[in-house]
């Protein structure tokens, strides 16, 4: 069997997009695209979640295509193509890594994250940014883009110096959740559960734990577990609305040990 190259893989893209090509591929545009963008990402995610290769391999290049689609919806309207992008990208990561292409050297991957910082704010369209928080997508979940502005804002100092430090901030936010509640005020129930939230993803940066990761997981075994309830209810022949919360409990307990 011949082996695929890349470049047969842009040729489809290429055909796909050309005047005999696919009519769907042919109206797409880069806005139409960024659900599918956003969707393979997570996808790719999710393989990755359940440590399958053969999964990973599919949706790394389900993700892939959808890089391809943008390059070539950017060379149709004369801006660029792949090739650019990858020219791009293989210049970036050579001047951001001169301890390895060139004569620097660091001490450990903290270093090795100062100095990509630091290069990056010398490079041309940093000029622009007056923060150190700016740069981050505004799309973002919002969980990860509380953890990407609390990194940036702790590489330049503003950190706790210890966790139990972050212990007590959630134990305090908390605390005024509490008395938002007790006194029945939305608009403040809204806010101090925003603060909790926030502090609660302080907690994940100290021990290394990526926030959306953790909560994504602990949606997954959710739906796993729930659809446990559901299957052993259904082989009972019986209704969920007929089923007590504590038949229900009781089988969420039995799906938890199975894992």
């Amino acid at each position: 069997m011949k082996k695929v190259k890349f470049k047969d893989l842009v040729k489809i893209m290429e055909r796909l997009r050309g005047d005999d090509g696919c009519p769907w591929d042919k109206e797409q545009s880069r806005k139409s695209l960024k659900p599918y963008l956003i969707e393979e990402s997570y996808e790719v995610l999710e393989a990755i979640d359940e440590g399958k290769p053969e999964k990973i391999k599919e949706e790394l290049g389900d993700l892939l295509f959808q890089i391809l689609f943008h390059a070539q919806i950017s060379k149709d309207m004369g801006e660029f193509d792949i090739n650019d992008v990858i020219e791009k990208i293989h210049e970036k990561m050579i001047r951001r890594h001169p301890h390895v292409f060139d004569k620097g050297s660091i001490s450990d991957a903290k270093d090795a994250l100062a100095q990509w910082e630091d290069i990056k704010k010398k490079e041309k369209g940093y000029e622009g940014r007056r923060s150190v928080l700016d740069g981050i997508p505004k799309e973002l979940p919002s969980l990860l883009m509380a953890h990407r502005l609390q990194d940036k804002a702790a590489r330049v100092g503003f950190d706790w110096e210890h966790i139990e430090q972050v212990f007590a901030k959630v134990e305090e936010e908390m605390e005024e959740f509490r008395r938002a509640f007790s006194d029945k005020n939305t608009e403040e129930m809204e806010n101090e559960l925003g603060d909790l939230l926030f502090a609660l993803v302080n907690i994940a940066r100290f021990i290394e734990v990526n926030p959306e990761d953790a909560l994504r997981k602990t949606i997954s075994r959710f739906i796993k577990r729930f659809h446990y309830i559901e299957e052993e209810i259904a082989k009972q022949g019986r209704e969920l609305k007929s089923v007590s919360l504590e038949e229900m409990d009781n089988l969420w307990n039995e799906a938890k040990k199975g894992e």
